[in-house]
């Protein structure tokens, strides 16, 4: 198997698991773990931060050129810095995800992140989740998933995730949130959310992360067994 083969893409709407299993597959096989959609987001908090208008592509596509997204590995798991500060929690508020979803659109920003998450992923080994993972990113990635859960579950997810937090949240506006991003998501002109057609798609409503780990993991083992 060469490198590429070694690059698992796991795409889905916001609260569908894939970060949380994203991050333990990477774990389970010793590979790398890209949370892309925290790299969009950071780009959201930083243009929040500085003021910037999220229709000024001049000024996003100068923002992405100079600030620096990286990830680090403590006792509380994978954190997310921006410029050097943990901004792990920051970027994970409903507005930031909002204002994420709004820029993730643009292709100045797109283009920027795909070439930085690109570069990460060159020499393969990289378990990558997102929303275009595996169709615009890596669309020849060996191993794709794809996962989906029911709105009200996801929804709630989300809402619990929060709520431990300790972030004031309205479920009711969140819910309607979520709604929304799934509908700018995947009707968007460029990288929609959508599966790549070669993706195993896996409904997690009502299933546990062990769980869903469990199918992917035993889909990847058998796969590579089978190509010994």
């Amino acid at each position: 198997m060469d490198a590429s083969d070694y690059i698992i893409t796991i795409d889905g709407p916001v609260g569908s698991g894939k970060s949380t299993v994203g991050r333990l597959l990477a774990e389970r096989f010793g590979l790398t773990y890209l949370d892309t959609g925290a790299m969009y987001r950071a780009v959201a908090l930083a243009a929040q931060r500085r003021g910037i208008d999220p229709d000024d592509t001049v000024a996003l596509g100068k923002l992405c050129e100079e600030i620096d997204i990286s990830f680090r590995h403590d006792q509380n798991g994978q954190r997310t810095l921006l410029c050097g500060i943990d901004v792990t929690d920051d970027i994970r508020t409903p507005d930031i995800s909002m204002l994420a979803s709004r820029i993730s659109a643009l292709p100045v920003v797109r283009e920027a992140l795909v070439a930085k998450q690109r570069a990460i992923g060159r020499s393969g080994r990289i378990v990558v989740d997102g929303r275009d993972a595996g169709t615009v990113i890596f669309p020849h990635a060996r191993f794709k998933f794809y996962l989906d859960a029911t709105l009200q579950e996801r929804a709630q997810r989300r809402y619990k995730e929060l709520i431990a937090k300790n972030m004031d949240v309205d479920y009711n506006k969140l819910f309607s949130e979520i709604e929304k991003r799934d509908r700018d998501d995947s009707t968007r002109a460029l990288a929609p959310l959508k599966p790549a057609p070669d993706a195993v798609i896996i409904d997690t409503t009502g299933m546990t992360i062990e769980a869903v780990l469990q199918i992917i993991s035993e889909r990847i083992s058998c796969c590579i067994a089978s190509r010994s």
